[in-house]
Parts: C-alpha cells; sequence; structure tokens
C-alpha cells in the first residue's frame, strides 16, 4: 500500500473530513489486501504467508513493527507527537477449516479452508486505521500499537501469546472489532456489561471391558455408560445452575465401537462449556467431575475426564463505549446500536482482563442477503472494511486528543 499526503495543519481541525478522505484514497488498496488474504487462508497459528502480507503493508507505510510475537504475529508501533496513554487495537488473522463454496473469482485456493468469520476483513481494516493513523500521529498525544493476531479461532489462543510476548506491556486501554453479516452495513453495535461468554471444553473417555454382544454379561458395555453420562450432563445446566445465570453446556461428539457385535473397549464424547458467571463456570466444571466419579461407581466403568479452561467472559468498558459512540456519531449519525450479549466466545476477552477494553460491532450484511459466521457461503459487505477504518480511527484519535 501507498503511503497517501498528510493532512495539512488547518484541516486537522476537521478530524472527521480528514479521517474519511485519507480513508477513500486506500479503501480500493484495502479491498485487493481483503481479496488476497481471502484466497489465501490460513488457520491457527500458520498464518506466516498472512503475517508476511502485513508486514510489508507496514513497511511500506513507515510503521515500525515487530514480527513473530506470540508466534506468528505482528505489532506495528505508533508514536504520537506528544505523550499520552497507549492504545492496542487488535484484529485477528486465522481462517477456518471450512470448504468454500461461494463460487467468488477470489475464493480459497486451498482445500478446507476459509475465511468464514471475516478475519480477512479485520485484517484489511486494522491495516488501514495504521495508514490513517499514522498519518495523523503527529496530532496525536500518546501512541498506539496495531495487534495483528493468529489463533483466534482455536483452544490454544493467540491472544494469550502475544500477551505472554509483551503486547499489553506499557498499555492503557485496548479496542477490538468484529463484523456481523446480520447487522445492515453503515450500522455499529455494542454490548454493555458482559459482552459474551466463556469458553470451556471438555473430552471425557469412559473406559471399560469388550466383549461379544451376545454375551454382555461377559463384559462391561461403555456405550450404555456414556449414555446415561450424555442424560445426566444436561441436567447440570437444568438443575445445578441458577436460572438467572446463562449457561449452556454442549456435547458435540461421540466416538465408539466399529461394528454390530461387539462391545467396545471405550467410548470419547466430546463438548463445551458457555457461561457468563465465574461462579457458575467453577459449579458446572464440579459437577461434571461429579458425575464421572459416580459413573465409575456405578456403572463399573473408568471416566478419564480432561476439562479445559479456555477463555473468560469479556466485559465492556463503558467510557470506550461512549468514546466509541461519540466518534461515530459525529461522522455517521445515529447508527450506533445495542446489542444483546451472546454465549459465543472470543480471545480478546484475555486482553479486556488485563486492560480497560471494547468491541466495536461492525455491520457487514449485504442487501438480499442473509449470512451467518462460519458458514461456507458467507460473503460480507466490503464496505464494512472502509466503515471500520473510519470508526475506529476516529475513536483511537479523539482517546488520543
Amino acid at each position: 500500500m501507498t503511503k497517501v499526503s498528510p493532512p495539512d495543519v488547518a484541516r486537522i481541525n476537521d478530524l472527521v473530513s480528514v479521517v474519511q478522505d485519507l480513508t477513500d484514497q486506500i479503501e480500493p488498496q484495502l479491498i485487493e489486501i481483503r481479496r488476497d488474504i481471502h484466497a489465501h487462508p490460513e488457520t491457527g497459528f500458520d498464518v506466516t504467508r498472512t503475517a508476511d502480507v502485513v508486514a510489508q503493508e507496514l513497511e511500506r507505510l513507515g510503521i515500525e513493527h515487530q514480527t513473530g510475537v506470540g508466534r506468528t504475529g505482528v505489532v506495528g508501533f505508533i508514536k504520537g507527537g506528544r505523550p499520552g496513554k497507549t492504545l492496542v487495537i487488535r484484529a485477528d488473522m486465522d481462517a477456518l477449516p471450512i470448504e468454500e463454496q461461494t463460487g467468488l473469482p477470489f475464493a480459497s485456493v486451498y482445500d478446507g479452508k476459509m475465511h468464514a468469520c471475516g478475519h480477512d476483513l479485520h485484517t484489511a481494516t486494522l491495516i488501514g486505521i495504521g495508514s490513517v493513523l499514522k498519518t495523523i500521529a503527529p496530532h496525536l498525544a500518546g501512541n498506539v500499537k496495531l495487534m495483528f493476531q493468529p489463533a483466534e479461532e482455536t483452544q490454544e489462543s493467540g491472544a494469550r501469546a502475544m500477551i505472554a510476548d509483551g503486547i499489553l506491556d506499557g498499555v492503557d486501554l485496548a479496542l477490538g472489532f468484529h463484523n456481523h453479516p446480520d447487522e445492515p452495513t453503515g450500522t455499529f453495535s455494542f454490548v454493555e456489561g458482559i459482552a459474551n461468554g466463556s469458553s470451556d471444553e471438555f473430552e471425557i473417555t469412559v473406559h471399560a471391558q469388550s466383549g461379544h454382544a451376545a454375551r454382555p454379561h461377559h463384559a462391561v458395555d461403555p456405550i450404555v455408560a456414556t449414555a446415561q453420562l450424555v442424560l445426566q450432563l444436561q441436567t447440570i445446566v437444568s438443575r445445578e445452575v441458577d436460572p438467572m445465570h446463562t449457561a449452556v453446556l454442549t456435547v458435540g461428539a461421540i466416538h465408539g465401537g466399529n461394528t454390530h457385535n461387539i462391545i467396545p473397549d471405550s467410548v470419547m464424547i466430546m463438548g463445551t462449556v458457555r457461561c457468563q458467571d465465574p461462579g457458575t463456570r467453577d459449579v458446572i466444571e464440579a459437577a461434571v467431575r461429579r458425575i464421572c466419579a459416580g459413573l465409575e461407581a456405578s456403572m463399573r466403568v473408568k471416566a478419564e475426564v480432561n476439562y479445559v479452561r479456555g477463555v473468560p467472559s469479556m466485559v465492556s468498558d463503558p467510557f470506550l463505549i461512549e468514546a466509541t459512540t461519540a466518534a461515530i456519531h459525529e461522522r455517521y449519525g445515529d447508527v450506533m446500536f445495542k446489542r444483546q450479549a451472546s454465549l459465543g466466545s472470543e480471545d480478546f476477552a484475555l486482553v479486556a482482563e488485563k486492560v480497560p477494553s471494547f468491541q466495536l460491532g461492525i455491520g457487514a450484511s449485504q442487501e438480499g442477503r442473509h449470512d451467518k459466521l462460519h458458514n461456507s457461503d458467507y460473503q460480507p459487505d466490503e464496505r464494512c472494511i472502509a466503515n471500520g477504518v473510519v470508526a475506529l480511527s476516529l475513536t483511537a484519535a479523539r482517546i488520543l486528543s
């Protein structure tokens, strides 16, 4: 991406026009970058090509940067003209293990991989934000870190890895953002308080004794025991969690047995637990372990539990909501609306544990379509890239004014 011309000093007082003009200059290039990344999706921490694209663009923009942060993350550094706070703005870079079905000319060239969550949009948007903020940096009071993160879609969190490598050292505030294909392009959204759910995963392997299906009394059947386990697990939320505390436990996979007439040695189930209250999180894990212990005693099996705590719930910072809303209203008018919290997880919550944070929703629906995230035919409106650049650049500039 080529550098844009710096605004003249007289015009910097009209910050909205300056940011919009700078964004208009680079929007076609940002769409090209997005389409290139979309065609070459990478998953988890294996985002080396995407990280190279980011590093090359930051180099062209004259933005100081560091690669290999959190294994494959990239961090850009923009120093303002006066001392002040340091703000992180974060975008995730990884794709999903989904076979793309869009038929677009820039569809994924890799089998079984697709940007079905819009992280290609996010990466291009943050490059654009970097371009705008670099141009107006002399007028900022404070500094910006651009956080290009791998592995948001995996249990092994890229945010955690980048935090471990010092991304939040000296940071005061953090902004994130996510496209929303169920919200009109040109609108923005926010969630007050607890914004989403924590995410924990479990694998339970029920070990027993194999035998002939016609002589079950000579075996110990893990399939029957597992069937009872699945039903018991479903009573945790309905009978042990406070009804006023949102939670869900879902068993997503069962694996066991290979044929009709053999009782197998073991059965394995996999599932997820989502909730918002930390106490509820503890209640559910304790109940899962207690039920498994009871299964061992009642069904003569061995229940091996692997319960992994993932990311916590994310809490929106009121000051950042107010600052972002004001900046968006200044440019777009009354297009910012309140969204309900969900139990979807987001590892930006790990950043929010450390510093005041807020994640902005950016409308991305195409007229006549009803797209959903994580869908093989997901086709967002690319205008959301420029909208995100303007909204977040203005927000950052106002926070660092």
